[in-house]
């Protein structure tokens, strides 16, 4: 590879690491998909391939606060686990065939546009603050009624919620009976979660909690803690089950878990 070509991955690596780190979401959600784009240029190839937009490069653009390597894809911007969901959805539910009514929460960009363009899906996205989603709501309080829809995405969003308890109940209320979702933060290696309400400072919420925008540092008690709230949320080693050519193709995150979750009729009354 030339020099220069390894020089700017370098110096795109450490751009991207600042920009992720200091510039609000809402802002990179509407603009960074331009410049990421023009980057595609210096990763022709074919040595991996996006499972959303079926996309092929030399390698992904790198992407994350340490900047993890082969992460994101220039095109339609989906990272590690959004190409393992898409392969799930594919794979393992009826996401792509049977008509569902579909609550998108904080909707990522790689998914945006292809969910709305299938046929199958009444599609809708809301977040606070998120300029992508069409409906502006708190996840504590879903402005739906009971028993709304068939399938419900939170993906890299309890992490940020001042009640993750509160705001899965009220994703298990708004499913249907027989409703499922997927549910996804970063989880680290250790048994408990950790939160302290008290922090405030954003530099002491990034050395404890990984981000300064994150009030909780998730265990690997992430689904028990979860089902607290009444909505049945289940680890599937997905990836275990790929073949290690395919997890190489994709890129795909080999540790990292789907939590499926399914709605709980018996679970707690909403207060």
């Amino acid at each position: 590879m030339p020099f220069a070509v390894i020089r700017y991955i370098c110096r795109m690596k450490a751009v991207i690491s600042w920009t992720i780190r200091y510039i609000p979401r809402k802002y990179l959600q509407l603009f960074s998909h331009f410049f990421l784009r023009l980057a595609a240029v210096f990763y022709r190839g074919n040595t991996v391939q996006c499972t959303i937009c079926e996309r092929s490069f030399r390698k992904f653009l790198p992407y994350g606060r340490v900047g993890r390597d082969n992460a994101l894809c220039p095109n339609c911007l989906g990272l590690e686990r959004h190409r393992l969901m898409w392969l799930f959805l594919k794979q393992k539910t009826d996401f792509f065939k049977r008509p569902l009514k579909v609550l998108h929460i904080a909707p990522e960009l790689c998914f945006l546009d292809r969910f709305e363009a299938m046929d199958n899906l009444e599609y809708i996205t809301g977040d606070l603050e998120s300029p992508l989603a069409k409906i502006k709501m708190d996840i504590h309080q879903i402005p739906f009624p009971d028993d709304t829809f068939d399938v419900v995405f939170s993906n890299h969003v309890l992490e940020h919620v001042e009640n993750d308890i509160e705001a899965c109940k009220e994703i298990n209320r708004v499913l249907k009976p027989g409703g499922w979702g997927i549910v996804q933060s970063p989880v680290y290696n250790m048994e408990q979660t950790i939160e302290d309400p008290s922090i405030q400072d954003p530099v002491e919420r990034e050395r404890i909690f990984g981000q300064r925008d994150h009030v909780r540092k998730y265990g690997t008690d992430y689904a028990k803690r979860l089902s607290r709230s009444g909505l049945r949320v289940t680890e599937i080693p997905f990836v275990h089950g790929l073949a290690p050519s395919l997890i190489k193709k994709h890129a795909l995150p080999e540790k990292e878990p789907i939590y499926f979750c399914q709605k709980n009729e018996s679970g707690p009354a909403r207060q």
